[in-house]
């Protein structure tokens, strides 16, 4: 079993905001670093999950603006009517169903940072609203005349290559320029395997003070699972898994059978080179995995398996598997 980690180092721990402690990560730091006292808009790019939005929070954290509002935005919902709505808000009568103003997002985050979530996503009919904007600092609510300034941190992410979306007339030029002042890249979470543990620490500190318990660890047989997964879901996958892992422990050592299965019986991924895990592997996963979910008892594991109760047995013997329950 994997060391427990002390109350004082986890606090250590969250009050670093810990992202990554790669040296790729390292690198985004020091940009972080560089540029989160300035005003300058940025695009952080990286795959689905990969924790652009981390990212954002550490730079807004780190700016003088971490006493204001961090607003983040997904872009993704936004078309239309509903885009000029959410963004710079609307006056009363506006359209069927603006009973009342509202600020929208931009108003919203005045003072503080406003993050926008897949900016490729938006139409390329909108993007030249949103251009106004960045450049007035101003905005007007739908159904108004009335501009009101604003001073927001404009933080950017997406997925996609901007540049060749600008080059295939899909991204407004001017708009991608505007935004694009620094950029940074977040590696997926397969490419930066350093990261893994310090995040599912990280996300683990979240879940207890969230429920306001008792700080939990990963045993070295999950540690070891969780290196070697190649987390197609990147940061966001790797969060969901803790929190599972959390609430299906019952006490304060996170062991593989509150991991889901994919983790378990997954291929690990061993610096770009996978490595196939040996029949014999696989099937001692498997058959612990069917022994987790009846409970310990053999003829719902066997009927789990789609095994004879006598072909278990020696299974068992052969993989030196021993369980309390027999019925």
């Amino acid at each position: 079993m994997g060391d427990a980690m002390s109350a004082p180092a986890f606090q250590s721990l969250r009050q670093q905001f810990v992202v990554g402690t790669s040296v790729a990560f390292s690198s985004i730091l020091e940009t972080i670093n560089a540029v989160a006292s300035r005003q300058c808009s940025m695009i952080i790019s990286g795959e689905t999950g990969a924790g652009k939005e981390m990212v954002a929070r550490r730079i807004h954290n780190c700016s003088d603006r971490a006493n204001k509002i961090f607003v983040p935005v997904d872009c993704t919902t936004l078309t239309g009517q509903l885009f000029e709505s959410q963004l710079f808000g609307h006056v009363k009568g506006a359209f069927t169903g603006a009973v009342s103003d509202t600020l929208g997002f931009f108003r919203a985050a005045d003072g503080g940072t406003i993050f926008l979530d897949e900016i490729s996503e938006i139409p390329l009919d909108l993007q030249a609203k949103l251009l106004r904007v960045l450049q007035e600092s101003k905005v007007t609510p739908l159904g108004s005349v009335k501009s009101h300034s604003i001073n927001v941190r404009v933080l950017c992410a997406t997925n996609r290559d901007l540049k060749q979306m600008v080059a295939e007339n899909k991204f407004r030029a001017d708009l991608y320029y505007r935004l694009n002042v620094v950029a940074v890249h977040v590696p997926p979470l397969r490419e930066r395997p350093e990261d893994i543990l310090s995040l599912a620490e990280y996300f683990l500190i979240r879940q207890s003070e969230l429920y306001s318990e008792s700080y939990k660890v990963l045993s070295d047989e999950v540690k070891k699972l969780l290196v070697e997964y190649s987390w197609p879901g990147n940061v966001r996958e790797l969060a969901n898994v803790m929190e599972r892992a959390y609430v299906l422990t019952s006490t304060d050592i996170v062991t593989p059978e509150s991991l889901p299965t994919e983790i378990l019986v997954a291929v690990p991924a061993e610096r770009g080179e996978a490595r196939l895990p040996t029949l014999d592997e696989a099937q001692r996963k498997v058959i612990l995995q069917a022994l987790n979910a009846s409970g310990g008892r053999k003829i719902a594991a066997a009927k789990i398996l789609g095994l004879e109760r006598r072909k278990l047995n020696r299974l068992l013997y052969k993989y030196n598997i021993s369980i309390s329950r027999e019925e």
